[in-house]
């Protein structure tokens, strides 16, 4: 029984049915091992006798060994714990529907809708199907073929012919019917058609992984562009209310301007505040508008006809989320598990090209009926049969079978650093993950208080400015300072979202609840 060595040190079998395949393939996968262990001992005296009288046979056995099929290890560096998840050995690790967690009907309405409209996703569920059905179509090799053939031929000879070949008369007329089942098999001896099957079903896993991986890259998606819209929202109505507050303070200027107690240079100022602040509306606009139609193709819609109601951030909950231990990552991550069945898929295409250097035994026979009149058609007299053996030995190809076997060792060099990077970058997505979700809440926490002061110094200087006790340097100075503060919190505020967001991602999404221990 083949044996796979995982990162994580676990043995997994050859035809270990892990998270994602259906029971179709497990049990193709065990009638077929079934259906040829039963043939390798019906044909097992014809191989051996068929082997004995092939030189080139023996010869190949000899060389073989220089065909490696020893697989590499994996050599992974597995930390025993994340660097950035201080105080979170409590793991409270994310559900299955992680989105509710950020307590947003929205949200979770836009989720449900991705999940069963997003054309990603579709195109990934229509290569599962493509992948199986490359799995029947390796499996088929290892079951015979069988053909039904039936014939009816019907013939006349001129009258002077028949005359001359006869001395006489005779039937000018003849028929001739005929039926038969012919069948072939290729005996896997040496287990390069099992070896296809298995390459092929690991394959198919690999997809179904591949679907993971779109639906998470999907729903991620659809979580930020969300976000990106409810951030615009925030941002759009800071600077809409401070554009309010500039043309509030823009009058009472003009009309300490009209009196002489404020200067041209005060009207100038201000105007140009007011005017730099209404420039930022139209890019917050373009960015409201963009991140909309966005989602509404991640959500299978024409964005002519989508629009969301959320109002802004304040109204979504942060969720918690910890990470709990690296090792788990590898089980977790679809694109990990995918690059693992992409390896074994190698691995098991390697065996098949080394197979292909050793003979090919093919059975073939025929048996069927054959009579000049369909009423003695079956009859004991019209029954015929036969049967052949041959063996085949490929003696010179031009180095196809060497350039294929070579070729399949390339790939499987290729996905095993695929997996290593696959590992490692998972780690590390996690990591910047917590970095970032770690500082944002620190930021947002000293934005907020950085928003408070400067709020207040502005209602201060404008109580003042009223009272003629501050000049406008001050004022307009504090006001920029406001403007900014507020504008600077709601980029923090979304920077913090999608460091959730990304944590979400790195750890695969969510996660199926762990079956509690059993006692006793």
């Amino acid at each position: 029984m083949r044996m796979y060595q995982s990162a994580t040190g676990r043995q997994v079998r050859g035809k270990e049915r892990i998270d994602g395949t259906t029971d179709t393939l497990s049990r193709r996968r065990s009638g077929e091992a079934f259906a040829l262990r039963s043939r390798r001992r019906l044909t097992h005296a014809r191989i051996a006798t068929l082997a004995r009288t092939t030189g080139a046979f023996v010869i190949l056995l000899g060389t073989s060994g220089c065909l490696e099929t020893v697989r590499p290890g994996l050599s992974l560096d597995i930390p025993g714990s994340y660097r950035e998840a201080h105080g979170r050995s409590e793991a409270a690790t994310p559900s299955l529907d992680w989105w509710r967690n950020f307590r947003s009907r929205e949200l979770s309405a836009l989720m449900e809708e991705a999940l069963t409209a997003n054309f990603d996703i579709a195109v990934a569920i229509a290569q599962i199907s493509q992948a199986d059905a490359q799995v029947r179509i390796a499996g088929a090799p290892l079951l015979p073929t069988l053909d039904l053939t039936a014939t009816d031929t019907a013939s006349k000879a001129s009258a002077q012919l028949s005359s001359a070949s006869r001395g006489g008369g005779g039937s000018l007329f003849s028929r001739q019917y005929a039926t038969s089942l012919s069948a072939s098999y290729i005996i896997d001896f040496w287990g390069k058609n099992r070896a296809a099957l298995n390459a092929a079903i690991e394959t198919s896993v690999a997809s179904r992984y591949n679907r993971e991986v779109v639906t998470l890259t999907a729903l991620t998606g659809v979580a930020d562009a969300y976000f990106q819209i409810l951030a615009a929202r925030d941002r759009l109505r800071i600077a809409r209310r401070n554009l309010s507050d500039a043309s509030r303070i823009l009058s009472l200027i003009k009309q300490q301007f009209e009196v002489g107690t404020a200067s041209d240079l005060n009207v100038a100022q201000q105007e140009s505040l007011v005017e730099t602040v209404r420039a930022t509306i139209p890019p917050l606009e373009e960015t409201l508008r963009q991140n909309t139609a966005a989602l509404a193709v991640l959500i299978g819609k024409a964005p002519e006809h989508f629009t969301t109601r959320g109002a802004g951030l304040q109204s979504v909950a942060v969720p918690r989320v910890t990470p709990g231990l690296p090792s788990e990552l590898i089980n977790r991550r679809p694109d990990i598990r995918q690059a693992e069945e992409q390896l074994k898929s190698s691995d098991y295409s390697v065996e098949s090209a080394r197979a292909a250097f050793f003979p090919t035994i093919q059975l073939t026979g025929q048996l069927g009926f054959e009579s000049a009149a369909l009423k003695s058609l079956f009859g004991p007299g019209a029954w015929f049969y036969t049967a052949a053996a041959s063996l085949t030995q490929p003696l010179f190809d031009g180095g196809v079978l060497l350039g294929q076997f070579e070729l399949q060792r390339g790939l499987q060099a290729q996905f095993l650093h695929a997996y290593r990077k696959a590992v490692l970058s998972g780690f590390s997505n996690v990591e910047q993950a917590l970095i970032a979700l770690e500082q944002t809440t620190a930021q947002q926490r000293i934005q907020e208080n950085v928003v408070k002061a400067s709020r207040r110094a502005f209602m201060l200087s404008e109580q003042q400015m009223n009272s003629g006790t501050v000049n406008m340097v001050t004022l307009l100075q504090v006001e920029q300072t406001l403007f900014t503060a507020e504008d600077q919190l709601a980029v923090v505020q979304l920077a913090r979202f999608q460091a959730v967001v990304s944590l979400f991602q790195a750890l695969g999404g969510g996660w199926p609840p762990t079956a509690p221990a059993q006692t006793g």
